[in-house]
């Protein structure tokens, strides 16, 4: 299916992008405006964009059904400051709440049930229950438009950041662990980041990985092995050679049982090192790979 999105009912766009580009981040804000009425909202247009200096960027939205605009993008305009709350699973019930549109003036702490505490260097106020809260100056709100669906960038200069200490390690730096993070998809979905669905990735460091059009054609072209296994095999920065010391019984097991069909072998030892490449062995599975060319 192609979408041209330029000749597609904003809804139905704003559906389809929603839906594509997930998960995302949850940004709860808390604002305040010139007379001192403090709003809460949730946005998930919203991530990560700067760390030196430490930039923030968000997006209100205006109404898809009638173009008009949140409280929140009326507080930053009048007043340019931001405490942005990192919603996790234990809240987002409340969190979801709390984006109802209700009346100005109406505090979506209370109807949400959460704790305004003071900030140290802004003026909206904090959500208590929130585990990491981060105190920002808006340096600039940009519109994209001014039909309904356009975002208004609200660019945030991170001034401080308070982190409870129960999500700590024990060398102070946050443990992904412990966070519970929530994240926005399309329509009504969300999804929990937790220890179940939590994976690593190895980063290619300075020294730079040798590639998937580098590896032996056997593997390269392996019916056995995914994309994600070539790419685990290739973040090597040299190409392995067999370790004589390598000592593995299944390895054994697989080269004597299968050594009269090279055919068979082949599989079987791929199917050995795609199992380790899940267990991010990657130097076993080379070991594994490379028997197969002896």
């Amino acid at each position: 299916m192609l979408l041209q999105l330029d000749t597609m009912p904003t809804a139905e766009r704003h559906g389809y992008l929603q839906s594509a580009i997930a998960p995302r981040p949850v940004c709860f804000a808390s604002t305040i405006d010139k007379e001192g009425n403090v709003n809460l909202s949730p946005f998930s247009f919203f991530n990560l964009f700067s760390s030196a200096p430490p930039v923030v960027i968000f997006s209100p939205s205006r109404r898809v059904r009638d173009n008009t605009v949140k409280h929140t993008l009326e507080n930053v305009l009048e007043v340019p400051e931001v405490v942005i709350n990192i919603a996790d699973y234990d809240m987002v019930q409340q969190v979801s709440l709390a984006s109802c549109e209700y009346p100005k003036g109406t505090s979506e702490f209370a109807k949400a049930g959460f704790t305004p505490e003071k900030a140290h260097r802004v003026a909206p106020p904090l959500v208590k229950e929130s585990k990491i809260k981060l105190e920002c100056r808006v340096l600039e709100v940009k519109a994209l438009g001014t039909d309904g669906g356009a975002g208004n960038l609200v660019i945030c200069e991170v001034l401080c950041m308070h982190i409870d200490d129960s999500i700590l390690d024990a060398k102070g730096a946050i443990d992904q662990l412990k966070i519970q993070h929530i994240a926005r998809l399309g329509g009504d979905w969300y999804c929990a980041v937790n220890s179940s669905n939590l994976f690593k990735v190895a980063k290619p460091n300075t020294q730079l990985g040798i590639g998937i059009d580098a590896l032996p054609l056997p593997i390269k072209n392996s019916a056995v092995l995914t994309g994600n296994d070539l790419g685990q095999l290739a973040n090597v920065h040299e190409m392995p050679v067999v370790n004589p010391a390598y000592t593995d019984d299944r390895l054994k097991n697989i080269v004597q049982y299968y050594a009269i069909n090279p055919d068979d072998m082949d599989k079987e030892l791929h199917l050995y090192a795609a199992e380790l490449l899940r267990e991010g062995k990657v130097e076993a599975a080379w070991q594994v790979l490379l028997a197969g060319s002896l």
